[in-house]
């Protein structure tokens, strides 16, 4: 085992820094110093990342974490500086975190999920239309990875759309490494008091959409449900969009795995997984802290001790997935830790997946000339991002 700081440069855009994949070869779990001086671990192999997610012997509670590297946002949680509202259940261990999410279970199912697969088809189509019509070169960000998944997530929350802009910037900001403490949360307490302000309208005029159905059960108070509406939002467009656009950016770069999305219908489905085990979005996590004295593959994590999850190694690990380092999307992928494992496992995992299937073939075939207007070498990369994608796609056809 090795002692390190978290190796953040990638060689190669599609591929986690070479160094990680290196220290995987020589075990799954290294000692990590944290940016504040933390001996704590870093978790490379599928295997111990799997159990660390699946044990109920680690915290995900801020307070508990230390930063496992030096930026600017990392100081959000110094001294108890931030305070994620009552609901933002991501940010809870047990059982608090059984509370709010059996209430959130029945609306993310895959029989719900199927429901609104035709209305995610209109909005794919409608983008579409409005970039045919415009002609290229666009930015994909802009113009299709973005809108779609925003799209469905007001309307799925009731969240009015023409506010986009305001939560969109915001979101930004929090997903920023670069952004101050003092930034961050600004940004927070904007995008909280624009859903608080929601709430109060949802409960005067309830309408059919997900937050007024969580307002009429009466189980949540209006912080806690400022809270989970702030989650859902959040994660609901941030995290697809930069699937979308980073997604797009892969099948450009290699030209025969793009054929097997846009030509082969049966092919989309595992395609959807393999892009999402491949490029594994969530790069700098998930962070855990050992609440006891636990044992993984052999090596003692003792009680308070940090541990990062580097989720891009680990779905690339050779045990679990043979020849991980190229896309297939012939692989069988299933089984991915993208979207997680265990109770903190993605609430809206099968929305994602549902708006990738539809938007990965039907953007391929209805411009079947598109084309990076750009080199590869000129698409700026998400490295400052907490989610990694692209910050801009410039394309034509």
């Amino acid at each position: 085992m090795s002692e390190l700081t978290m190796p953040t440069t990638r060689r190669r855009p599609l591929d986690p820094p070479e160094k990680l994949t290196e220290l995987r070869q020589h075990g799954a779990l290294h000692r990590m110093t944290y940016a504040d001086g933390h001996q704590g671990w870093l978790v490379t192999g599928y295997a111990a990342a799997r159990a660390v997610l699946a044990s109920p012997h680690f915290s995900n509670l801020t307070e508990k974490q230390h930063p496992p590297i030096k930026a600017a946002r990392m100081n959000l949680s110094d001294k108890g500086k931030a305070k994620l509202p009552p609901g933002f259940f991501l940010r809870m261990d047990e059982p608090e975190h059984t509370r709010f999410r059996k209430l959130l279970t029945g609306q993310f199912t895959v029989r719900r999920m199927k429901l609104l697969e035709p209305r995610i088809a209109e909005i794919v189509d409608a983008r579409l239309d409005a970039m045919a019509a415009a002609g290229g070169p666009v930015d994909l960000v802009q113009e299709f990875a973005l809108p779609i998944p925003s799209l469905v997530i007001c309307e799925l929350l009731g969240v009015p759309y023409e506010d986009r802009s305001s939560f969109q910037q915001d979101t930004k900001l929090l997903a920023s490494l670069e952004t101050e403490a003092d930034d961050a949360l600004a940004a927070l307490g904007r995008i909280s008091a624009f859903m608080y302000g929601l709430i109060q309208r949802k409960r005067a005029q309830p309408a059919d959409d997900l937050i007024s159905g969580l307002v009429e059960t009466g189980e949540l108070n209006d912080e806690e449900l400022t809270g989970v509406a702030l989650l859902l939002l959040i994660a609901g467009h941030e995290t697809t969009a930069n699937m979308l656009g980073l997604g797009t950016y892969a099948l450009l770069t290699n030209p025969g795995q793009l054929a097997a999305m846009r030509d082969d219908p049966s092919a989309v489905d595992n395609g959807v997984e393999e892009l999402l085990r491949f490029l594994t979005i969530i790069h700098l996590g998930p962070i855990r802290t050992a609440l006891r004295d636990v044992e993984i593959e052999g090596v003692t994590i003792e009680a308070g001790q940090t541990v990062t999850l580097h989720l891009p190694t680990a779905n690339r690990d050779p045990s679990r997935f043979a020849g991980g380092d190229e896309l297939d999307l012939t692989r069988p992928a299933g089984g991915h830790l993208t979207f997680g494992h265990g109770i903190h496992q993605c609430l809206g995992q099968q929305l994602a997946r549902a708006e990738m299937r539809i938007a990965f073939p039907a953007l391929l075939r209805r411009l079947p000339g598109l084309r990076l207007a750009v080199t590869p070498e000129e698409v700026p990369m998400r490295s400052d991002m907490s989610i990694y994608g692209v910050h801009r796609l410039p394309v034509t056809w």
